[in-house]
């Protein structure tokens, strides 16, 4: 997808660093460097640099819609994955009378505002079963106290997928919950059809190659007003400066109230750049390419003495795998000390793949993988 020489051009820093960590870190290409540099300049020209720094929101907010598959009016940013899910805990304002379904694959930022005393739902979690979530237990969940199902669409911890059409399904039919879609570990690496989806969140430092400090947000129209935060500020608000300012306040509707203050310029410069870039080679074409190499990393381990903890099932693996070893610290260790790059978390090794990636990366892994487990 890449050739050698635009590579090197786009992700110099790979020149020489076998980097399988995206899952936690994306690393930029030129362009997304260049965007923040271009904040800089714009921020100099003080006030005058506003219109511009809006011209760029507007056209992140466009790359977005079109990547979530929504409207420009449907999408909004904020900092990050965890603001956004706070936020909308806020909106829902759930009950005693009300259950919340989380999941144990998932990421921290999607659960636990659920279980923060502030929130008086009953919450319920679906268990993974074998690495994977099987939508017959979220079936025996769902009733008609079900306000809310979160999930992630990739799982961080072990890059499982899951079976959306299945699970929006299964949500529809026997709940009348709102079903909420972490994509950060999707976004910029699978293609995405979210139909079904009533919010969906991103951070920004992954898959799509941008910076920390972005929190991005989609909310349908259908359900702009379930999903709209009851937040003081101003951005967020159609009457901040009106002479009735101090009477009451409009929330604008939907995504666009998840925007509390002012906006985070410099990462919406980096995640315009980041989108596009990623755009510019398309999700499917990344998609396509990694495919392979994401079988030879299977393949190659399952030779090894690891427990892979990533079930291999078609359709259920994106751009992640994981695996267990009781060496997984000093392994870790070894490797990054050959600047080989991967992360490691409790006794949990976890490697990503995007397309920036090569074969001789993976090789690269394999062979320094397998010398540290022969000591």
């Amino acid at each position: 997808m890449l050739t050698d020489e635009s590579r090197r051009q786009d992700f110099p820093a790979l020149d020489e660093m076998c980097y399988l960590n995206t899952a936690a870190e994306g690393i930029p290409p030129r362009k997304v460097l260049e965007a923040l540099v271009r904040y800089g300049d714009d921020k100099l020209l003080g006030m005058d640099g506003r219109q511009l720094h809006e011209a760029q929101r507007e056209e992140a907010k466009q790359q977005l819609a079109t990547t979530y598959g929504l409207t420009i009016d449907e999408v909004g940013f904020c900092s990050c994955s965890s603001e956004a899910y706070n936020l909308a805990a806020l909106a829902l304002q759930l009950t005693e009378s009300d259950e919340v379904i989380i999941n144990d694959l998932d990421f921290p930022a999607g659960a636990t505002p659920w279980l923060q005393p502030s929130c008086k739902a009953n919450v319920r979690v679906w268990h993974a079963r074998e690495g994977a979530l099987h939508i017959e237990d979220l079936v025996s969940l769902l009733n008609s106290k079900t306000r809310l199902v979160t999930a992630s669409l990739v799982s961080f911890y072990n890059g499982y997928r899951i079976e959306l059409p299945a699970v929006v399904e299964a949500v529809q039919k026997h709940s009348s919950a709102l079903l909420a879609l972490d994509v950060t570990q999707a976004l910029g690496r699978v293609p995405l059809d979210l139909a079904g989806v009533d919010l969906v969140v991103s951070s920004s430092h992954k898959w799509i190659l941008a910076s920390h400090g972005g929190g991005l947000v989609g909310v349908p129209s259908l359900v702009s007003e379930r999903w709209t935060v009851p937040a003081g500020g101003w951005f967020n608000l159609s009457n901040a400066f009106e002479p009735n300012r101090f009477e009451r306040t409009v929330t604008k509707p939907g995504a666009a109230s998840f925007s509390v203050g002012m906006p985070n310029y410099p990462a919406i410069y980096a995640i315009n750049a980041g989108l596009n870039y990623i755009q510019s080679v398309g999700v499917e074409a990344i998609d396509e390419y990694c495919r392979p190499l994401m079988s030879y990393c299977f393949e190659e381990l399952k030779k090894l003495p690891v427990e892979l903890i990533t079930p291999e099932r078609p359709g259920g693996v994106a751009g992640i795998i994981a695996m267990r070893h009781p060496d997984a610290d000093r392994i870790y260790k070894a490797l990054h000390a050959e600047n080989v790059h991967i992360m490691c978390h409790a006794g949990r090794l976890r490697v990503a793949i995007h397309g920036y990636n090569t074969l001789q990366d993976l090789e690269r892994f394999i062979r320094a993988l397998h010398a540290e487990l022969k000591n």
